[in-house]
């Protein structure tokens, strides 16, 4: 990655991030944001089922095994899935900064393939804040967390209000949502704690 893709790179007043002091502990795992979300829901039953764990600092671990659905080319994890996976690790990094942010921009890189049956190891690392902005960067690496790199990306993500959602998703699935204790309570302490 060449680090100045324009809209990557953090302007000069960037700051550092800071973890929320209610931020869940190292080590913690995180959960699911929405047990129907392709990434780390476990409703969807071809999802990634990515499990993300709190890091030290403002940074994630996750991991999520390649299975024959999520393939491309024969025997290969689709690129699509990869960056699936990658956006998906980058997004729980609002975990730490105990706010709501959705996907502004998305940069993969892709190093080697991925076979099936392939665990694949994730890390993430919130970079730079300005203002409403978050920026940050992913490695996948195949079979262990100092396996080889398969993939790498930078992320740009943007805090919203809960209201993004309610305006802009479908109707039952927001009443859904909405009707889960868990989900309501990660969101009320989101909104308490932007």
């Amino acid at each position: 990655m060449s680090g100045t893709s324009e809209g990557l790179t953090p302007p000069e007043d960037a700051v550092k991030p800071v973890r929320h002091p209610d931020a869940p502990q190292p080590g913690e795992l995180l959960g699911s944001h929405y047990e129907h979300c392709f990434g780390c829901g476990g409703a969807q039953p071809h999802g990634l089922h990515l499990e993300a764990r709190a890091g030290e600092g403002v940074s994630v671990t996750a991991e999520f095994t390649v299975k024959p659905a999520h393939q491309g080319a024969p025997g290969l994890a689709h690129g699509g899935v990869l960056a699936t996976a990658l956006d998906e690790t980058l997004g729980a990094l609002s975990w730490l900064l105990r706010g709501i942010a959705v996907t502004g921009r998305l940069e993969t890189d892709y190093v080697r393939p991925v076979p099936v049956d392939t665990v694949l190891y994730l890390d993430a690392e919130v970079t730079a804040v300005h203002k409403r902005k978050i920026y940050s960067r992913a490695t996948g690496r195949i079979g262990g967390p100092n396996g080889p790199v398969a993939v790498r990306a930078k992320g740009l993500f943007i805090k919203v209000e809960v209201d993004h959602f309610t305006r802009n998703g479908r109707a039952e699935d927001i009443d859904a949502a909405m009707s889960d204790p868990d989900t309501v309570r990660r969101t009320r302490a989101f909104e308490v704690n932007p």
